[in-house]
């Protein structure tokens, strides 16, 4: 083993936010500390929360980290954030929230910025989630960016779904249409103190009565007020149900058949200059090409 996979197995922050930048950029030796990393990983309860914007979700997590740490657990936080137009990087709008955790070895808190990149994550999510698993951390949790009913890409990288929904966020029933409701294995209904909790709850449980999972399993609704505390080791509690039945083979291949299908895309998306993007565009816009054959020949040639 590499020295540098070394430190990271025996959780050293530095070597952790260093490979984890390396991934980011798209290094080439990224790859390879991955492979050597792999064996390793496998260990983490990767939980994913996602919602609407506004709809609490840093502060809950925030609040996850508090109770796990309380029972000696190692935390890892990726917090997606809308890329900066000037600088490309991440608003850290996530990490202002979380700064009880900043001198706690235990907790390691990591921004990243979506890049253009959509279904809520970052290019480099899964990946970095990986580095964070292989680097011993008990959870791993996964904050998406808040972009609404299409942030579904995080069912296929978290072993756990929490999806985050508030009272008084215009049509209750617009939140809990099908892309979320098919990807939630936890509902909480964060702000539960606010008038109409009640009511979006049971709207969510006669949703739930029409839906039916190939797990069998029937998602919790889970009040909580993050901002207080309340209901935040409910929602844990429903989550390790819930990893507890629903964790098989069967789960897990579905999972890693939608990372390897996103990562071949990435890597042959690598391969092409981005320059040839425009100059192919241009012949296409000007119709003297036509795109299914700059698209085969590129399958050729790259």
């Amino acid at each position: 083993m590499t020295e540098t996979a070394e430190r990271i197995t025996l959780r050293d922050i530095r070597a952790v936010a260093r490979a984890a930048t390396w991934i980011e950029n798209r290094r080439p030796e990224a790859e390879a500390l991955l492979k050597e990393l792999f064996p390793h990983t496998g260990r983490a309860l990767v939980l994913g929360v996602t919602g609407a914007p506004g709809a609490g979700k840093s502060t809950l997590c925030d609040r996850f980290a508090s109770e796990l740490r309380s029972q000696n657990k190692t935390v890892a936080i990726l917090a997606v954030d809308p890329t900066s137009p000037y600088s490309g990087g991440a608003l850290l709008g996530d990490r202002i929230r979380m700064q009880r955790h900043h001198d706690d070895s235990g907790v390691f808190i990591r921004s990243m910025a979506t890049r253009g990149w959509l279904g809520g994550l970052a290019r480099a999510t899964t990946e970095i989630t990986m580095l964070l698993d292989a680097a011993g951390f008990d959870v791993i949790l996964v904050e998406t960016v808040g972009v609404g009913q299409d942030e579904v890409e995080i069912a296929r990288l978290a072993d756990v779904t929490l999806v985050v929904l508030t009272p008084g966020m215009g049509d209750d029933v617009q939140t809990i249409k099908a892309g979320i409701m098919e990807i939630a294995d936890v509902f909480v209904i964060n702000k539960a103190d606010l008038p109409g909790a009640e009511k979006l709850k049971r709207e969510l449980a006669a949703s739930l009565t029409l839906a039916h999972r190939p797990d069998g399993w029937i998602p919790a609704i889970v009040p909580a007020i993050a901002s207080e505390g309340t209901g935040v080791r409910e929602v844990l509690a429903a989550a390790e149900e819930y990893r507890a039945r629903g964790r098989d083979s069967s789960r897990a291949a579905h999972i890693w058949a939608g990372r390897l299908r996103e990562m071949l895309r990435d890597r042959l998306l690598d391969r092409v200059p981005s320059d040839e993007f425009l100059a192919r565009g241009r012949e296409v816009a000007e119709r003297l090409r036509d795109p299914y054959s700059v698209i085969h020949e590129w399958l050729k040639q790259y």
